[in-house]
């Protein structure tokens, strides 16, 4: 009893100056997350230069949240989607048209009455503007102003310089198919849509990056456990050797029996290699979750987790868990959305299968002014007389003719096309009705999806409980094992075959106890996720243990 005393206590103080922790109890106390070996400052590598970042859960989700590329990323699209937008609603913009011009031409003389004159040459200077727009309920309107000045050597001009001025409004009102909804309006309200999409998609990017970070973290502080663990095992092995070396020396034991407790040493000792890899692994994978890749220093930052994998048994709702799913889940929303926008397009083409009904009116005004062609040169002065006299009109007096419609001109009509046999709108029509039920379908679909998604996650988180009752309960039987092979090896009852049997057993059974206990925690972050986002593999961990797989006694996951 005192030899057992004396070796428990070389271990204490051996885990002691190695750690430089408080020393840890004796084989038979708790040994896991939340107990000694949680709290040891594992550092496979000497400390870089960058030094270590203490972090906490909420200190790296808070991080990742304002540093992570992948949210950066996802934070354009909103923008993106307002001006698609902006784009689509230009089209309801007015645009303003404006064109100068200058013709001149000699043409031959082809009348009897032209005085002799062989040809005839003139020209034409106009300016024109104009201002047309598509208006949000359909109509459509143009207006239009023209003013021209042009010389001629005609001698039955009226004027020479002859200067015109005219101004013309067209409007038009769809009646039935572009009335309630056209091509703009449709492609404003799917604009619209996208953008909340984009919303949702920012919000489900969120939720995983979060989810993936928590897990990232919960990775890392399984894996600082576990090399605590082969830590543990190795100071066994070291002692029992030592233990072995001193029988030897004093002829209690042959030098063969050595060679057993050095192959036992060299396997903890590989399972301590291993495991301090798979801590660098985990603390890659965080970083690159929660840190900016443009710090300086970016991979030699090393991360302390402040939070310890404690076991919290907690209670599960699942009918409460699946309600908020189905109302919360963003794969639902963006179904829902997306039969939002079909819901849309089937109206659009239900409409532009109507009769082509619109109401056109028009108004135009026109004046004609200048300088008046003396009489004396027209040799037809007998049709002269019978003409009255012109006086000469300034520009002013044209513009003023113009805009007080002195010679209005107004026209009012309706015009009515209809397709005859089957036309191309009847055609989209009929799809959009199909797209439309096949969205519903899938959508209904979803739901149970989501619904056997968050009963899987509500089944894990209950089963990886039970995992860690369970777990604990074999390393608390493991220890009292090893506890009594030990006393047995004393006493000189027991080999070292059976002492480093329950050493492996009691080494495998903490670290499964700690793997349950990361497990449990990472099913608790993917049911909280998968209520809103979709189960992913970043997420989602079973009660298989997350496809882990053994190496000696290190815990190294795929």
């Amino acid at each position: 009893m005192q030899r057992s005393q004396s070796l428990l206590w070389l271990r204490v103080v051996s885990v002691a100056l190695t750690t430089g922790a408080a020393p840890p109890p004796a084989v038979s106390g708790q040994v896991g997350p939340g107990g000694p070996l949680s709290r040891i400052a594992v550092s496979p590598t000497a400390v870089p230069a960058a030094g270590v970042r203490r972090l906490s859960v909420d200190d790296a989700v808070r991080l990742a949240l304002e540093q992570n590329l992948g949210v950066q990323i996802e934070r354009l699209n909103p923008q993106i989607q307002d001006v698609a937008v902006a784009q689509a609603r230009s089209f309801w913009s007015p645009q303003f048209t404006t064109g100068v011009s200058n013709n001149s031409g000699t043409t031959p003389s082809t009348s009897a009455l032209s005085s002799g004159l062989s040809t005839i040459t003139g020209s034409t200077a106009s300016t024109s503007i104009g201002i047309n727009q598509v208006l949000p309920t359909g109509a459509s309107y143009s207006f239009g102003w023209t003013t021209s000045r042009g010389t001629s050597t005609d001698i039955f001009n009226t004027f020479n310089p002859l200067l015109q001025s005219g101004a013309s409004l067209n409007v038009t009102q769809p009646l039935l198919r572009n009335f309630k909804i056209d091509n703009i309006r449709q492609q404003v309200e799917i604009g619209r849509k996208q953008r909340d999409s984009a919303d949702v998609q920012l919000h489900a990017t969120i939720v995983q990056t979060t989810g993936s970070v928590k897990n990232a973290y919960w990775e890392l502080v399984f894996q600082i456990d576990n090399l605590a663990v082969q830590r543990e095992s190795l100071e066994l092995a070291q002692q029992l050797l030592k233990e072995n070396e001193r029988r030897v020396q004093i002829g209690t034991m042959a030098p063969i029996d050595i060679i057993e407790a050095q192959s036992e040493v060299a396997r903890n000792e590989e399972s301590v290699i291993v495991g301090a890899a798979a801590i660098k692994q985990a603390e890659d994978r965080l970083r690159a979750l929660v840190f900016d890749p443009a710090t300086p220093d970016f991979w030699n930052i090393g991360i302390e987790p402040v939070d310890t994998g404690r076991f919290k048994a907690a209670s599960v709702d699942v009918e409460t868990a699946v309600r908020n799913a189905l109302d919360k889940r963003t794969d639902l929303r963006v179904a829902r959305n997306s039969l939002a926008q079909n819901d849309v397009a089937l109206r659009y083409f239900r409409n532009q299968v109507l009769p082509d009904v619109s109401a056109v009116a028009s108004f135009s005004s026109s004046s004609i002014g200048g300088i008046p062609v003396p009489t004396s040169a027209n040799p037809l002065n007998s049709i002269e007389q019978a003409i009255p006299l012109q006086l000469q009109r300034s520009f002013g007096s044209v513009l003023s003719d113009v805009f007080t419609s002195s010679y209005p001109t107004w026209t009012v009509g309706l015009s009515i096309a209809y397709p005859l046999g089957t036309s191309t709108q009847q055609a989209n029509l009929t799809r959009a009705k199909l797209q439309y039920v096949q969205a519903q379908t899938q959508l209904k679909n979803l739901e149970l999806q989501v619904a056997l998604q968050v009963r899987d996650a509500a089944r894990s988180v209950q089963t990886n409980e039970k995992r860690v009752e369970s777990a604990r309960m074999a390393r608390e039987l493991a220890e009292k094992r090893l506890d009594a092979e030990q006393k047995k090896f004393a006493a000189g009852i027991e080999t070292t075959f059976f002492v480093f049997q329950a050493q492996r057993d009691l080494a495998q059974a903490r670290t499964t106890e700690v793997l349950a206990i990361s497990d449990c925690n990472k099913s608790l972050v993917n049911l909280e996720a998968v209520q809103e986002v979709p189960s992913s593999g970043g997420v989602a961990v079973t009660a298989a243990g997350a496809g882990a797989i053994q190496t000696g006694t290190a815990i190294v996951r795929q």
